[in-house]
């Protein structure tokens, strides 16, 4: 029996998907208000709990024997309490409760966020660099993912959790409405702007991907106490990513340019009159989100090439069209 959390959410829902389709016997744990349509078609083990409660991890990790824990609090915007209350805090109890429970192997889906915000022309990190490197002030999802990372590792050291960490970059994909919403009305409306000259490597990847990745780690035993970078679909440029979804929305290729460091300006006017007014709702631009697009520091996926075996099942060629029409059809708000 697998338990995934985060099962009616994003990524979480194509590590449901794989499972059904490699024949696994799967539990989701979900809250009483999620939307469970999908997981209802998918034939999987409903289980309503909740993860800030112990008593719900306890129960729903009893006779399982892998955990893919992909629930979290998602974005770059909000009040610090919900990133420590529904990442740090509910991970712990889910850790602990799969250590009671014996589980064979603990999957966390972490992000390349948790090495920080480290930048530099040509700069290339591996697993072996270090966590939390200059993290920007109110980056709160990227202090989260680094305090659970190292509440994780503790916990594998000091009580031999099983632990193997995913480290995905920006993910898209078939069930985004978040991302692809906002990069669909910039590119349609015309205001999207390539950051710099375009030409940075950008570390993003489709979600099913990801999904591959987390199956073949638990299945794995060199992945043990392992953390693997999955970040890329191949290589690719700023510049052609976002002319690739510029053709599958039917739009002329962005030409427009703009200074990261301008970029990154505006991006930090932009929270500070959001924190000042105290906005529930993320600004048009943050730092964040520059960083992303903009960085130059590339994420080597080498290590789960190596001991994986994982690599790309769809590039970026085929993975972008694919959801640019699924969004098309389904996805817009």
């Amino acid at each position: 029996m697998d338990l995934v959390t985060g099962g009616t959410g994003f990524l979480g829902s194509h590590i449901v998907e794989r499972l059904v389709q490699a024949g696994r016997k799967v539990r989701a744990l979900v809250r009483p208000t999620s939307d469970i349509h999908l997981l209802e078609t998918l034939g999987v083990e409903l289980f309503r709990g909740d993860l800030t409660d112990p008593a719900s991890c306890r129960a729903a990790c009893a006779g399982v024997d892998t955990v893919f824990h992909a629930a979290a609090k998602v974005g770059d915007w909000g009040p610090w309490q919900e990133f420590q209350t529904h990442t740090i805090d509910a991970t712990h109890q889910l850790a602990l409760a799969a250590l009671d429970a014996g589980v064979r192997r603990f999957i966390h889906i972490s992000s390349i966020s948790a090495y920080g915000h480290p930048n530099g022309k040509g700069l290339v990190l591996d697993e072996t660099a270090p966590l939390g490197v200059h993290v920007h002030r109110w980056s709160y999802y990227t202090l989260a993912k680094v305090a659970v990372e190292r509440l994780l590792w503790d916990l594998h050291r000091e009580k031999k959790l099983p632990l193997t960490v995913i480290r995905p970059s920006w993910i898209y994909g078939p069930r985004d409405r978040t991302t692809i919403v906002r990069l669909h009305r910039m590119i349609t409306t015309g205001r999207i702007k390539i950051l710099g000259c375009g030409d940075n490597r950008l570390n993003t990847i489709f979600a099913p991907n990801v999904a591959d990745a987390c199956l073949l780690a638990a299945s794995r035993d060199a992945a043990l106490g392992q953390a693997y970078n999955v970040s890329n679909d191949g290589l690719v440029t700023q510049r052609e990513f976002l002319t690739l979804w510029a053709e599958a929305f039917g739009c002329s290729a962005p030409r427009r340019h703009m200074p990261f460091a301008v970029a990154a300006s505006a991006g930090l006017v932009c929270e500070c009159m959001g924190r000042l007014l105290r906005r529930k709702k993320p600004p048009f631009i943050t730092r964040y989100s520059v960083w992303l697009m903009g960085r130059d520091v590339f994420f080597s996926t080498e290590k789960a090439q190596r001991q994986l075996g994982w690599s790309p099942r769809l590039g970026y060629r085929q993975a972008v069209p694919l959801t640019a029409q699924w969004f098309l059809q389904h996805g817009r708000p």
